[in-house]
Formats: structure tokens, sequence, C-alpha cells
């Protein structure tokens, strides 16, 4: 069992990125569900039918973009700071903090690898997500669809990821590494 502390910059930067994060996949799950176009649309109609009012369908689903548009707006926010956070953990081990593990290293166990493996291929597709959606708000025009379609493919790695990343947590934490759920939130042995 690897007897792992974590610094106070570790633990401050990866809950600050894992909340970021989370709040990202909710604006995504809202906007695909509750929040979709087509279902506030729905609501519009509906009420608009007890009134002497009336949009066409065009319209409403006009005013559902308006509605939902502040939501979608803390999407880009977090993107933002998602960016400015992720710059910070790229930047930390040339300080000494937060040191990457190479998943070449010939000593390492198999599980071992497949960890440092893993968070590599984590790591490069955030910034994908990073820089599309960064190009999408401030590139040009004529990329917007093309870096959006790339971009949307986020959600999988990312769901993807936390799922096999609190599956781990719990493993190790109920098997070899008891206490290191502790251990990233108080920072104690």
């Amino acid at each position: 069992m690897e007897n792992k502390t974590y610094t106070t910059i570790y633990r401050i930067m990866h809950w600050a990125i894992a909340i970021c994060m989370i709040l990202l996949l909710l604006t995504i799950f809202l906007r695909l569900t509750w929040m979709n176009k087509n279902n506030v649309s729905d609501i519009i109609q509906d009420f608009l039918a007890t009134t002497n009012v009336s949009l066409s369908e065009d319209e409403t689903i006009l005013l559902a973009k308006k509605i939902r548009k502040p939501m979608w707006d803390w999407h880009i926010y977090l993107g933002y700071t998602l960016v400015g956070l992720y710059s910070i953990r790229m930047l930390l081990p040339f300080f000494g903090y937060m040191k990457f593990s190479n998943p070449f290293t010939k000593e390492l166990s198999g599980k071992t690898k497949f960890q440092y493996s893993l968070y590599l291929v984590f790591y490069l597709c955030v910034s994908i997500s990073l820089i599309t959606g960064l190009i999408i708000e401030l590139g040009p025009k004529n990329l917007k669809t093309p870096m959006e379609e790339i971009h949307v493919l986020s959600i999988y790695y990312l769901v993807a990821f936390i799922v096999l990343h609190i599956g781990g947590v719990l493993y190790a934490e109920f098997t070899i590494s008891k206490g290191i759920i502790s251990k990233i939130v108080s920072g104690n042995k």
C-alpha cells in the first residue's frame, strides 16, 4: 500500500477542478433535459394556450433560448474558470508541486501504469475540450461548427473518467488504501 499524503495545493487544485467539472456537467445535463429548448418551448406553448396570446413554434423556441441563456452563460464562465485552473495545474510541476507520474516507468505494476496512463489521456481530453471551447467562444465563426462537434464529445470522456475515478477511489478506500478519501479531503496521514 502506498502511503500517500496530499499537500494543500494538491487538495485545493483537485477539488476546485472537480467542482468546476461537476458544475459544467450539470449545465450540460440541464441543457439536454429539463432546460432543453423544445421542453421549455412546450411549457411556454402550454401556458399560452390558457391565455389570449399566441406565438409560433419558432417564436417560442427563440423565447426558450432566451430563458435558458443565463444558465448556459454559467457553462461558459465555468469553462473559463477551468481554463485557468488547468493552466495552473499544468504549471505547478515546474514549481515542484503536483508532478506528473510517468506511466512508462518499467518498475511500475500493470495497475499503476494503467492509472497513470488514464490520467494522461484525461489531461489530453481536457485540453482538447478547453481548446475547442475557447475556439467556439473566441475563434473565427467558420470554425464554430466543427469545434462544437468535437467539444460535444467531451461529455463522454468526462462522465467515463468520473465513474472510473470514483470507482477506483472507493475500491482503494475499502481495500488497499484505507483512508485515501480522508487524505484528499483533510490532508492527514
